[in-house]
């Protein structure tokens, strides 16, 4: 009998009532691995309410022993590294060490999160007025949801519950219904590190269930990674409820290619950074724009894209696995079409890749594309697959140009030894993630993950300073305390103090 996966709901691990299950498949084999429940409606109602009245002791426990759960929780994902790492790779097709990759940032973000003490300082100061003192407290907001997509199981689930949990709050987690083993194994190391009942409650399905979280009265802020279609719904409905939203969306990135730049190292990072993770990475860098003479290199970066071949998780010589659904090759194979049909130069073709020994894997081999313009649907839509689209201009100011007329800004990077040219590109360029000789530049969790325009909708970002912000609120209070002996002064009819 298939597997079928529970629902966490106030610290237990339960079975789902559903009559809906949604088949969770290994992309490399369609192998059925488990099966998601599509939470109920009385399921989710209970996840929430159990959340809400976990939040009422929560928000009074001293920081430090929220502090202390976090180095619990982050010494159990150390320990269990390649153990979660494997139930990833088996469910996204990642390659092993890309996967204990994902694990590792996420590792990251929970270390910061026991930090949360000094995140979460307030701000004092006497004598604003005549014996009058003003400071802040930051506190928590209540229950918050995370949605998080199918190419960072680990990685992403690790940037919101950690950091909204240490700093008071809990949490209901809606994790993609197409590698959901990852998030309820790091559930269980959470349940295991000591947390209390309600602090974090998993709960699996669609829409129906991502749509509860949207509306629910009771949930107060809600952090969302995935496409554009779903982060602008996500948006929209959850604002309209009257909700926080911070929903990280679609990307183009750039990476602008100087003549004087070290060419071994532009074209190991274009090969990495392109096909990496099959392509299937926000930050993966899908268009080279190469200035001037450096145009030249492109034949040999077809050289080293031919060397590379996807495989299977465990397989070591293999540089990346599947696409994460057959939906999903084939739309990357339908944007490989597309750009031959209007005119690109296809010099690398990956869509008829197969895999020895595993002829039902979703397969797209490296490719690669010279004479791309803006126009072309290869440049203009987000292929989450490994296609590398190749631009040529004659000038950093033409590049400049190019980047800042995209419709999204999450990264960008910058080969070159020119100082000058480096200050100028990351000052001038209109995107929120720039790497200078560094492919791509994913902030460590001390910064914040910083997308820009079409690539992020609200006002604070994930993780670093920023999330703090966004899962808690500022009160401030301003004092004034009388001797005995002080008079009592005549009504102030203004709003000035004295």
């Amino acid at each position: 009998m298939t597997r079928r996966l529970p629902l966490l709901i106030n610290g237990e691990f339960v079975a789902s009532h559903t009559d809906q299950w949604i088949p969770v498949t290994n992309p490399a084999t369609q192998a059925v691995l488990c099966e998601a429940p599509a939470a109920t409606a009385g399921e989710m109602e209970q996840a929430i309410a159990s959340a809400k009245a976990a939040f009422a002791d929560w928000k009074e426990v001293p920081v430090s022993e929220r502090a202390r759960l976090m180095l619990r929780y982050q010494a159990l994902l150390k320990e269990h590294q390649e153990e979660i790492a494997e139930i990833l790779s088996q469910e996204t097709g990642k390659t092993f060490e890309d996967a204990k990759g994902d694990v590792w940032r996420g590792i990251e973000v929970a270390e910061q999160a026991a930090n949360i003490a000094s995140l979460m300082m307030g701000e004092t100061m006497g004598n604003v007025a005549r014996s009058i003192d003003s400071h802040s407290w930051t506190q928590p907001l209540g229950v918050c949801a995370g949605i998080t997509p199918f190419n960072f199981p680990a990685m992403i689930p690790l940037w919101m519950f950690p950091l909204a949990i240490a700093a008071g709050n809990t949490f209901v987690l809606k994790p993609s219904e197409q590698d959901p083993m990852t998030p309820n194994r790091l559930a269980e190391l959470f349940q295991q590190a000591g947390a209390a009942p309600g602090l974090l409650q998993v709960v699996h399905g669609g829409k129906e269930q991502v749509d509860t979280l949207l509306t629910h009265p009771d949930i107060k802020a809600v952090s969302f990674v995935g496409s554009v279609p779903v982060g602008q719904h996500v948006y929209r409905t959850a604002t309209d409820h009257l909700k926080r939203a911070q929903c990280f969306a679609g990307a183009k990135n750039h990476m602008v290619i100087m003549p004087d730049a070290k060419k071994e190292q532009v074209i190991s990072s274009l090969v990495g950074s392109s096909c990496g993770a099959a392509g299937q990475r926000c930050m993966a860098i899908s268009v080279a724009v190469f200035v001037g003479d450096s145009q030249a290199w492109i034949d040999e970066l077809k050289d080293e894209f031919a060397k590379i071949r996807p495989g299977a998780w465990n397989d070591p010589d293999a540089a990346y696995g599947p696409q994460i659904s057959p939906q999903a090759k084939e739309r990357v194979l339908t944007l490989i079409k597309q750009g031959k049909e209007e005119g690109a130069n296809c010099l690398l073709d990956g869509s008829e890749c197969t895999v020895d020994g595993l002829p039902d894997g979703n397969w797209v081999g490296p490719t690669l594309f010279s004479g791309v313009t803006p126009d072309m649907s290869i440049y203009r839509e987000e292929i989450f697959g490994p296609v590398l689209c190749c631009v040529t201009v004659d000038t950093l100011e033409e590049a400049l140009e190019l980047v800042n007329n995209s419709p999204y800004g999450n990264g960008t990077s910058i080969f070159t030894a020119c100082g000058a040219a480096a200050r100028k590109y990351q000052h001038e360029v209109e995107v929120g993630q720039v790497g200078i000789n560094v492919p791509i530049p994913v902030p460590l969790p001390f910064f914040s993950f910083t997308g820009w325009k079409g690539s992020f909708y609200g006002d604070q970002h994930a993780y670093g300073k920023q999330a703090v912000r966004f899962y808690t609120e500022t009160k401030t209070v301003t004092s004034r305390w009388f001797d005995s002996d002080i008079p009592a002064a005549g009504p102030n009819m203004s709003i000035n103090l004295k």
